[in-house]
């Protein structure tokens, strides 16, 4: 009895302490530590730009803040209709789909020639709303062909094969159709027309006024510019933000309503529970996986117009970038989640507009922001903010 708690002592004495255990941990696997001595590093920056020295005002200002928001908030809507594509395609077939910068591509062609004509015809003076939205609809419809061909003779063939397979014929499809528009179209970018879309009169009374000063038609949603006080700041405010921030998010409620709350959502989520035990209960998984690359066409095609209506050009390379950005957002929030894919998006947008400034960095820099985001995620969280659902329903 007397030999017990002396084996414990003895035992006590034998182990490491904390700070030991500690070191043993990092010398194991330093990146934790690496990870917080950047994220300190950064901090410092960024208090630096924020904070006052002396009798010099801080570098950043609370405008220029607002400002990047709102321009944030905007472009992250397009990254997460992008995303959205991506974590939808990979949740039920797994695989990456390197190819929806260039269905979202596909969309921005179809609008501009569609957008071209108009302004031709002149229907986009007498009727610019209908002229959006034919805009609009051609380059959803335009994307959903391409995606759906792209599922049909490239992704089909080799649903089954090992991933990396896939992945080499995702990242030649993105390729050929590159080059293919480039052959057809010319690399050179090709300007949208200009859209002068009024609307509120009622609440804008003064503005949108002709050189008369007498007929006044409210606020330019598409190539608006305005200067306004608010709050004390003063801002100029794009219009055309607003209206792709609203645009987005009122496709992403509809694409969340069709998963979560119909028959053909179930059934969808079914297949990326499991699609073996999908296809025993009934569903027929060729379906599902038909409408999953349509509605990732749809929402990049939309995206594809909305990006070209505030960027005002289209060219074969321009959904590279911003497909990227889409697959870094899908992964930020996990993939195969399709509320993570949303905000993973959302955040992206917000992160590159802000942190160049904030940090007191070149905005060339703004995509060495993106990319080193995309790096720390996968080294310390890979499943992303929210997780990555369907993998670990998977395992």
């Amino acid at each position: 009895m007397t030999e017990q708690p002396e084996a414990i002592a003895s035992s006590s004495r034998g182990q490491p302490g904390a700070f030991v255990r500690s070191w043993r941990d990092i010398r194991r696997n330093p990146l934790p530590l690496f990870g917080w001595l950047l994220f300190i590093l950064l901090l410092f920056a960024a208090l630096r730009n924020l904070l006052p020295l002396g009798q010099q005002t801080a570098e950043y200002s609370p405008e220029q803040f607002l400002r990047q928001i709102i321009f944030g908030l905007a472009q992250g809507s397009i990254y997460a209709m992008l995303a959205l594509g991506y974590t939808m395609v990979y949740s039920v077939l797994s695989i990456l789909h390197f190819a929806h910068g260039e269905v979202f591509m596909t969309g921005a062609y179809a609008g501009y020639f569609v957008l071209n004509a108009a302004a031709r015809m002149g229907a986009l003076a007498t009727n610019p709303l209908l002229s959006v939205l034919f805009t609009l609809a051609a380059g959803m419809v335009a994307s959903v062909i391409a995606a759906l061909l792209l599922e049909r003779f490239v992704y089909r063939p080799v649903r089954d094969t090992p991933p990396v397979v896939s992945l080499i014929v995702a990242v030649g499809a993105s390729l050929v159709l590159q080059q293919g528009f480039i052959r057809l179209f010319g690399e050179a970018a090709r300007r949208y027309p200009t859209v002068n879309l009024y609307a509120f009169p009622y609440l804008f009374p003064s503005f949108g006024c002709d050189a008369s000063g007498t007929v006044c038609r409210g606020i330019d949603l598409l190539d608006g510019r305005y200067d306004v006080s608010f709050l004390g700041f003063n801002l100029r405010l794009l219009p055309i933000h607003a209206v792709v921030f609203a645009a987005a998010l009122a496709f992403m409620l509809a694409l969340w309503f069709y998963v979560s709350r119909t028959s053909a959502g179930r059934a969808m989520r079914a297949v990326a529970e499991d699609r073996s035990v999908a296809i025993l209960m009934g569903v027929d998984a060729n379906r599902v996986i038909v409408r999953v690359f349509a509605l990732g066409g749809l929402l990049a095609g939309a995206a594809g117009v909305l990006y070209a209506f505030y960027n005002h050009q289209v060219s074969p390379l321009i959904g590279f970038s911003p497909g990227i950005k889409g697959l870094t957002a899908a992964a930020l929030g996990g993939l195969g989640n399709v509320p993570g894919a949303m905000l993973g998006g959302l955040l992206l947008g917000i992160v590159e507009s802000v942190a160049p400034s904030l940090l007191g960095l070149s905005a060339q820099l703004k995509d060495v922001i993106i990319f080193g985001i995309l790096v720390l995620v996968l080294l310390f969280r890979p499943g992303g903010v929210l997780g990555e659902s369907v993998a670990e329903k998977r395992g």
